[in-house]
């Protein structure tokens, strides 16, 4: 994993954008949030059930008022910023796992995303923290399959599975989507982009002061972590996240001069195959090809997960649910206690999940050509 960071640019405030991200609060899809991951068939009795937080928390967050926004609004709505960007990692680690070739460029593009989603949660982490908040990462650990935390994007079903041109479109594409797409995709009123809109927006009208404490700084990997201390810092680390999922408003690059396009576009040229250039004042996928990589079949994960499996993969999900958990608990700890030792741990249990992962997605799954894979569940013996 690593943590990105880079100069912005001045963020539009475009009030437009917000009152039609208002307007749409009333149509966002209700779905519940639900706050144990995922796991196998047998084994679930007696799990803990864990009250769901409202439907559509986004939603109701951008119809309140703009003169009723205050810290704890903010508070409450960095909070689904924690689980949003979490929640992307699972999906887009079991695409990039399923590669066999990592050196391939579609390998090269996703594992590149994942290292910024890794710092897009650091940096709201941060800005919680900053507000005398505390990240609960393993509480709100995301159930697949399952709808995005918060309702944005309402109608996109989160799932795992190998890499597939339908896990391109239908999840990675479909969760980095901007609100006007640059190419010929249909519009999103109510994309994460938007709703970064609407938290930067709150703290340029709260203009609350910002505590270091428990605010982490770690290199990791080639980019580096920061306190957020200011508004200027607020304005650029929101611009960052904004501009590396969807791009900025007049090209499919990430604004930060690195020559990567942002994530929606990558995937784009995954799932077309292509690179992105610009002709005739419009943008198409009709650069130079992107071979779309071979795989291993993982399955998608069923709702409940897997039925009944054999004995080694029972052993190799334990394994990998128990390594999953000590790495959102050492989230958890990290910035709780603002420990730079916690979140190394993070890292580097993080990078044990891979071993387990794909042994999963080597063993075949009975009277099927497509094999396992990782639930991503939290192990409830581990639950408080």
């Amino acid at each position: 994993m690593a943590w990105s960071n880079g100069s912005s640019e001045e963020a539009s405030g475009d009030s437009v954008r917000r009152r039609s991200l208002l307007a749409s609060a009333a149509l966002a899809a209700g779905a519940p949030l639900a706050l144990t991951a995922c796991s196998p068939g047998e084994g679930q009795r007696g799990t803990p059930a864990r009250p769901a937080p409202p439907l559509g928390a986004v939603a109701r967050l951008v119809a309140v008022p703009e003169r009723d926004r205050d810290t704890d609004w903010l508070r409450a709505a960095l909070q689904v910023a924690v689980e949003i960007e979490f929640a992307t990692i699972p999906p887009y680690l079991c695409g990039w796992w399923s590669v066999r070739n990592r050196k391939s460029d579609a390998a090269r593009l996703i594992r590149r995303i994942v290292s910024d989603e890794m710092y897009h949660l650091g940096v709201v982490c941060n800005l919680l923290v900053g507000l005398g908040g505390r990240p609960r990462v393993r509480e709100s650990a995301p159930v697949y399959p399952g709808p995005l935390p918060g309702g944005v994007h309402p109608g996109v079903e989160v799932y795992l599975s190998g890499l597939t041109k339908g896990l391109v479109r239908d999840v990675m594409m479909a969760i980095e989507a901007p609100a006007v797409p640059l190419t010929d995709s249909a519009p999103d009123r109510l994309s994460i982009g938007h709703f970064y809109d609407e938290v930067l927006a709150a703290f340029r009208a709260v203009a609350p002061d910002l505590s270091v404490e428990r605010q982490l700084r770690e290199r990791i990997g080639e980019d580096t972590l920061r306190p957020v201390r200011t508004l200027e810092d607020v304005e650029r680390s929101i611009e960052i996240i904004k501009d590396q999922g969807e791009g900025t408003s007049l090209a499919p690059d990430d604004g930060l001069g690195d020559g990567h396009v942002a994530h929606y576009y990558a995937f784009a040229e995954i799932h077309h195959g292509r690179r992105i250039r610009q002709s005739g004042g419009t943008w198409q996928f009709t650069g130079p090809p992107v071979p779309f990589p071979d795989t291993r079949p993982m399955s998608k994960v069923p709702a409940g997960g897997w039925d009944r499996p054999p004995a080694e993969v029972r052993r190799l999900l334990d394994d990998f649910d128990g390594t999953y958990t000590t790495v959102l608990e050492a989230l958890d700890t990290a910035w709780a206690e603002g420990d730079p030792e916690a979140l190394r741990t993070a890292v580097q249990r993080m990078r044990r999940l891979e071993t387990p992962a794909v042994a999963l997605m080597e063993i075949p799954i009975a009277g099927t050509a497509e094999t396992y894979g990782p639930c991503f569940r939290v192990r409830p013996d581990r639950l408080p």
